[in-house]
């Protein structure tokens, strides 16, 4: 079993809390990504909170990422505690995902979610994470756009 519960929401790009929109704003003109949440095809809030083990387990605060799936980008907004919100970006077109359910690590270490490699858009060198989702509508709803929405993007 997972130390994290997992739970991802579908939000309208509309939604996007100011905060988040703020540092998303500042990140799409610092590294011009063009107009991404124009073309926005889905938006959801997937938030991680640690499962509390033991007398002096868990205490964190929940892990929240906006995730935004346009034309050409993955988008992840990251808010933790009262941290201002941290954004990176990824190509569709150079991103490869996999499964984590399906992946080796998995028998280890059950979670849910992605494992996606590429270059971030401020990066040179390849970079992987975990894109942490729920097991539920709108978690699994992400997961199979986000691997559609990459392969359109290589075969174009």
């Amino acid at each position: 079993m997972s130390d994290y519960r997992r739970s991802t929401q579908e939000i309208k790009s509309s939604e996007i809390p100011a905060v988040v929109a703020e540092a998303l704003q500042a990140y799409i003109e610092k590294y011009n990504l063009g107009a991404p949440l124009d073309d926005a095809k889905l938006c959801v809030v997937s938030t991680s909170e640690k499962i509390k083990k033991g007398l002096f387990g868990a205490g964190a605060k929940p892990l929240i990422q906006t995730l935004i799936l346009s034309e050409n980008w993955l988008i992840i907004v990251y808010q933790e505690d009262s941290k201002a919100p941290y954004v990176r970006a990824m190509q569709l077109r150079e991103i490869t995902i996999e499964d984590y359910e399906k992946s080796a690590a998995y028998k280890l270490i059950p979670d849910t979610g992605l494992n996606v490699s590429g270059h971030f858009s401020e990066a040179t060198e390849l970079s992987s994470l975990f894109l942490p989702l729920g097991k539920d509508e709108a978690g699994e709803k992400f997961k199979s756009a986000l691997i559609a929405a990459a392969q359109k993007a290589k075969k174009q």
